[in-house]
């Protein structure tokens, strides 16, 4: 337990031991003489007292005490709090109110809800039957009995109240972590996207140059220009992703997307009709076309790239086909981008489709339904 809540336990055990006001009655009778024989009944209250504010220090402080325990000096309590009332309660000193702390104690020590209710309703009927059988004026006893069992019932009210304020904090906390690591996973799938895409192209330009260095140095100039763009531009948005207020649009990455497949010699055909796309949809496929993109510069060696956009009343969808190599038969598993973009369009309800293309090549279709009004994303 950390120092704040054990420090606010012992200001509470503080609290308690004002508490013990209540016995003032019958320490004043025994330093009056009103108490026979004085000295058991003085060593008796003492020890009640010690042993009542080391049992609710226990729970309230959070002490490391076994429970076996603490439940063991529960019932110490509960016969010396009983013994020492059977045996006084004469006159108005006012013994049976040590029910009261026993009930107390038990009530704040004892974590199950059966145990504990039967604790107090225990306490309360001891005092009722110490006082029937001492004949003791009802007028002294029921009082006494009622200031018992409101007293347990409060302490089970505020035990019941702590434990779910413990909870609570407890599951803020889990929460936080949970947030955190969301954001974590978010951000290293931003991270890879971005990098994954902007290193791919790099490769391929590099490849380019290293082609025309001999032929044609100008062209190979060009080209290494265009590096040099392409990785000043990776570092902006690699700021910008890490500052979080990067502005990149579907439209932005589909212009990149036409530019960079034109660069490399691919044939880029777009179609786009419908409705604008919704901002959840314009994010997911934003992400999607980049990583399709960059699987078509990697793996395919198409001439030929389909880019086909619709949205509508029953939702969006985004095609990417080519013509190239399509999968083969010992193709290794989609990788960390693919898994991501599924992810991606499962937070807005949408779906991820790889299929082979007319003829060759891969076809990738994203599938996001039309969200129902009040339906929040996922």
């Amino acid at each position: 337990m950390s120092a704040d809540p054990r420090r606010r336990g012992l200001i509470l055990v503080g609290a308690h031991t004002l508490w013990l006001w209540f016995l003032l009655p019958p320490a004043a009778a025994i330093s009056h003489g009103q108490v026979d024989p004085a000295v058991p009944a003085a060593i008796g209250l003492a020890v009640f007292a010690v042993l009542y504010l080391a049992l609710v220090a226990v729970p309230v402080a959070g002490l490391p005490v076994p429970p076996a325990v603490h439940h063991g000096g529960l019932i110490l309590l509960a016969l010396v709090g009983t013994g020492l009332a059977a045996t006084y309660t004469k006159g108005p000193e006012g013994w049976l109110i040590l029910l009261m702390y026993v009930c107390s104690a038990g009530a704040l020590g004892l974590s199950r809800p059966r145990v504990s209710f039967a604790w107090v309703g225990g306490c309360a009927a001891a005092v009722v039957v110490i006082g029937t059988v001492r004949q003791l004026p009802a007028g002294e006893t029921t009082p006494t009995a009622l200031i018992t069992l409101l007293a347990g019932a409060m302490t089970l009210a505020f035990s019941r109240v702590t434990r779910l304020v413990g909870e609570l904090r407890e599951t803020q906390e889990e929460l936080a972590r949970t947030v955190l690591e969301r954001e974590r996973l978010r951000f290293a799938g931003d991270l890879h996207d971005l990098l994954g895409h902007t290193l791919s192209l790099v490769v391929v330009k590099a490849e380019v140059v290293r082609r025309l260095v001999g032929p044609d140095p100008g062209r190979a100039a060009t080209e290494a220009a265009d590096i040099e763009r392409i990785g000043r531009t990776a570092l902006a948005e690699v700021r910008e992703a890490v500052t979080g207020y990067r502005e990149h649009t579907f439209s932005r990455e589909l212009r990149n997307a036409r530019t960079i497949l034109a660069d490399v010699g691919i044939t880029v055909t777009v179609r786009q009709s419908g409705q604008p796309l919704a901002a959840e949809v314009d994010d997911a496929f934003r992400w999607v076309l980049r990583e399709a993109v960059t699987n078509v510069l990697r793996h395919s060696r198409a001439s030929r790239c389909d880019i086909t956009v619709e949205a509508g009343d029953d939702g969006a969808l985004l095609t990417v086909a080519d013509d190239g190599v399509g999968a083969r038969a010992d193709a290794p598993a989609p990788g960390n981008g693919l898994r991501g973009l599924t992810e991606r369009l499962g937070r807005v309800g949408g779906a991820l489709q790889i299929t082979a293309a007319n003829g060759s090549g891969v076809r990738l279709t994203a599938r996001v339904p039309a969200r129902r009004p009040f339906e929040e994303p996922a």
